[in-house]
């Protein structure tokens, strides 16, 4: 690809194939794809081209001269100058290999990953009808189907199935059945504020914590931002000190 190939010339501009790729990298993924193809190339190429003659016609009509561009540009300046002042205040700020371990090392308990299980019910109002219903599945009614049939909980469109969920997320009398379980094992019928319960557990995890690979990079993140807004703050407490600052609210 030769970036310095013209494509278009709209009066004195030209318009080169490192123009049309920069604005095609400044897209989001989603919106740049539009753009892969020789015909969507053609039709931003299209739209490069009516920018660059509103350009022409506005320097034509003095435009750059208006009072009210003038004052605008001068907000979008001052704004600019002052995202630019942040970033190269923060440019160098930088996290090593060493504070992020410490900083694992020292808050294992933020890494944690909750005991979890995934499991299946069948939801009903007495003790009777859960006993009734365990027998019928006991004598070869599959697990699935008797949630579909006798279940009062919406799970019994997917069989039951209420996928996998961590521990705190379910009534103390639930989730006590369910972590004394063995997996594939179907429990009798436990009793709860929603009503009598037959639990089948498919799978169980234990607690445990994210290794520092998983989350070192998202700890990068952390800690950098962290770092990045310390330096922020301390700055602008020492600009406070320097310029006379006067609030009316």
């Amino acid at each position: 690809m030769d970036n310095k190939k013209v494509l278009a010339v709209v009066g004195n501009r030209e318009i080169t194939e490192g123009d049309l790729q920069t604005i095609i990298r400044s897209l989001d993924p989603q919106r740049a794809m539009q753009f892969q193809t020789e015909e969507g190339q053609q039709r931003l190429l299209e739209e490069i081209i009516d920018q660059e003659l509103m350009y022409l016609d506005a320097v034509d009509n003095n435009m750059p001269n208006d009072e009210a561009y003038q004052k605008e540009l001068k907000k979008i300046s001052e704004n600019f100058l002052k995202q630019y002042a942040i970033n190269q205040l923060i440019k160098d700020v930088k996290v090593d290999d060493k504070e992020i371990e410490d900083y694992y090392e020292n808050h294992k308990e933020y890494f944690r990953n909750p005991a979890a299980a995934k499991a299946s019910h069948i939801l009903v109002d007495t003790e009777e009808k859960a006993e009734s219903i365990l027998k019928e599945i006991n004598e070869g009614l599959s697990f699935e189907e008797a949630a579909s049939k006798y279940s009062s909980c919406p799970s019994k469109a997917q069989g039951g199935n209420l996928g996998e969920f961590s521990k705190g997320k379910m009534v103390p009398e639930f989730e006590e059945a369910v972590f004394n379980m063995e997996k594939g094992e179907i429990s009798k019928p436990v009793k709860t504020q929603f009503g009598y319960h037959l639990i089948k557990l498919f799978d169980r995890k234990k607690e445990d914590t994210k290794t520092l690979s998983e989350v070192k990079d998202r700890l990068t993140q952390q800690l950098l931002g962290q770092k990045q807004q310390q330096l922020y703050l301390e700055k602008v407490e020492g600009l406070r000190n320097k310029y006379t600052v006067t609030m009316n609210i």
